[in-house]
């Protein structure tokens, strides 16, 4: 067993204790952090299906994301390490400066009218002022709702008006590699655009690129050395903390509600137990701050526990080169790593012997931890056998806010099957269930589906609309919160994800997952990562068409390649897969959070005309990609 671990057979007890007695188990959890009001009850079931979490209790997650670790004396232990190569910029901040930044910042919302309920919505890079804007939300009570900076003028004013900010707070611009992009140019046509107008917006002047500034903003430079530090406000466990938007790539994108007490309680837990780091220890995670994986785990997760986090401004590669990862890790200490798989995907494809690890010093690094979509086999394996440490998978949804399914290290390290994120965590009773709701046997594929209620810190609602919140994932299976994804439980109880339900494809009566097809692809050699999509056909219904990006350096016969690959999937799937059609592209289309478009290149190969998801990371990629999509 792994040093991070208790003894054997210590999940089980955890995990049926907190599945037979909520109530006691999310109560003592509670425990650990500071209330103005201690919660008496953890779950109020008054109104299902809106539960609601320790609603009788006050809290502020900001004291307890920072004053309560300097009055508890580790004022002067870093809390916030921002690491940037895009500016070849270093800061470190103590919890003391953290929590002193973020009172000041408070004082400049507060100054500006905000308070407790209202929202500000932060358009913000990868700069430590984006936490600090967070958190000084936190602190008055006020709703912050962070939208990826850089989004489209369009899909700001979309979130700006849903979210009706009373402040907005950005930046002159971001780096995305070597691109600078502006953002008062984008914010300035999203305000024109949205019907809703916030009053003032607070812009951080950075030296990359300078921001023409109207009568409605003001510097933040000049505001905080103009403004007095306020103090935490206590608020109410269940009063929103933020409103986070799913991307929808059609109208109106769903305003993801987050509590405060609920939130705070789960992710405290989830440091030491599913993370294994606690205070004092130091996390990076390279995720964006407009993402839930950033919310949870670049700031309110590592501060919650008096941890070290680093706010990485970069990419894997690239921002010089494969070997980034490697150096934060061996720079900063770390202990947990987090990203998403096709982070790791981008590394091997640059660098595939993993030749860059060679050049830093990873011996505090414990554990890797991937997530934000399917961690393939292959990848698993490259990474685990470079690193020599344990590489867990896990699963989880900005709905959810924090893992449902996960080898839970910090409490025992159970055995890792490839291709599976391990066990549902404490709290969460996962079912796979068929199409009418009824639990299918182990090994059966079918659609996977949580017990409610939900834990603490998963969605209440979404913003101002229980009624779409109602529909969009309660509605299939009544009791139950519908995951959108599908896959099957084995005979120990693991999860295996396949992919969204709709990523099922159906050839000729059978039914398949694409992601099964995708794991055969990727264990080639020459295979950098790939995708599966299911395209209508008039004989079988749909055929699979696969997509292939080969590693750097691979100069072998393309047509051998795709023969094989063909081979390979009617080997280990069988013929009735179909797949005979592989296209070796130059890059697959991707989200910024490193999800590929499936869905997008199904529409596209489908001969619709799908418009371009507002999350894309780069355009260019899919206008390539159009014309092998499209042929017949």
């Amino acid at each position: 067993m792994h040093k991070g671990g208790r003894h054997v057979g210590e999940y089980e007890k955890i995990f049926r204790a907190s599945v037979e007695d909520p109530e006691a188990f999310w109560l003592r959890a509670a425990d650990a952090i500071d209330w103005y009001v201690s919660p008496t009850t953890a779950i109020d079931s008054s109104n299902p299906p809106f539960y609601r979490w320790f609603s009788d209790g006050e809290l502020n997650v900001a004291h307890n994301a920072l004053d309560r670790h300097v009055d508890a004396g580790r004022g002067d232990q870093a809390a916030l390490i921002y690491d940037s190569p895009v500016t070849g910029t270093k800061r470190t901040y103590t919890y003391r400066q953290l929590r002193d930044e973020v009172a000041t910042f408070a004082g400049v919302l507060h100054g500006l009218g905000v308070g407790k309920g209202d929202r500000v919505v932060i358009y913000m890079p990868m700069v430590p002022e984006a936490a600090i804007a967070m958190l000084a939300c936190a602190r008055i009570g006020a709703v912050h709702s962070v939208v990826f900076g850089g989004f489209a003028p369009k899909e700001l004013a979309i979130r700006i008006d849903d979210a009706a900010p009373s402040v907005i707070v950005s930046a002159s611009c971001g780096i995305e590699g070597k691109r600078i992009i502006e953002y008062k140019p984008l914010l300035d046509k999203a305000i024109e655009l949205s019907e809703h107008k916030p009053g003032k917006r607070v812009i951080l002047a950075r030296p990359q690129a300078e921001a023409a500034m109207g009568e409605d903003d003001i510097d933040w430079a000049e505001a905080m050395a103009a403004a007095t530090p306020v103090d935490p406000v206590p608020v109410k466990s269940t009063d929103p903390l933020y409103v986070l938007y799913t991307s929808g790539t059609t109208g109106k994108p769903k305003g993801v509600v987050r509590d405060n007490g609920g939130y705070a309680v789960a992710l405290n837990w989830t440091m030491p137990n599913v993370y294994a780091v606690g205070a004092g220890e130091a996390m990076f995670t390279a995720s964006d701050v407009g993402w839930v994986v950033g919310h949870s785990y670049i700031v309110y997760g590592p501060l919650l526990a008096g941890a070290t986090t680093v706010l990485y401004e970069g990419k894997p590669v690239g921002t010089p080169d494969a070997g980034q990862f490697w150096r934060v890790i061996a720079e900063h200490g770390i202990k947990s790593m987090f990203t998403a798989p096709t982070a790791f995907r981008a590394i091997k494809k640059e660098d595939p012997k993993g030749e860059h690890l060679a050049d830093y010093n990873l011996s505090k690094l414990e554990y890797l931890y991937l997530a934000g979509e399917r961690l393939d086999p292959e990848t698993y394996r490259w990474a685990s056998d470079l690193l020599s440490i344990p590489v867990i998978d896990h699963w989880w949804q900005t709905e959810t806010g924090w893992p449902i399914v996960a080898n839970p290290a910090g409490i025992e390290l159970l055995p890792i099957k490839p291709g599976s994120p391990t066990k549902p965590l404490p709290g969460w009773d996962v079912q796979v269930v068929d199409a009418d709701g009824r639990p299918v046997e182990a090994g059966t594929d079918g659609a996977i589906v949580v017990k409610l209620p939900m834990p603490p810190g998963s969605l209440p609602t979404l913003w101002n609309d229980d009624e779409r919140f109602v529909e969009s994932y309660l509605s299939a299976f009544p009791g139950r919160y519908l995951t959108g994804d599908g896959g099957h439980l084995d005979a120990d109880g693991y999860l295996f994800v396949m992919g969204r339900t709709d990523d099922v494809i159906n050839v000729a009566g059978h039914r398949l997952s694409t992601g099964t097809m995708e794991e055969v692809l990727a264990t080639h050699p020459a295979v950098a990562e790939c995708a599966v999509i299911g395209v209508a056909d008039k004989l079988k219904g749909q055929i699979p068409r696969g997509f292939v990006v080969l590693k750097a350096g691979v100069d072998a016969d393309e047509e051998a390649i795709t023969a094989e690959l063909v081979q390979m999937v009617r080997d280990q799937v069988g013929a009735v897969a179909a797949l005979r059609d592989v296209a070796i592209v130059a890059a697959l289309p991707k989200t910024r959070s490193g999800k590929i478009l499936r869905k997008t290149m199904r529409s596209i190969a489908d001969g619709r005309e799908e418009p371009v998801p507002s999350t894309i990371d780069d355009a260019s990629v899919l206008d390539s990609l159009r014309p092998v999509l499209r042929r017949s």
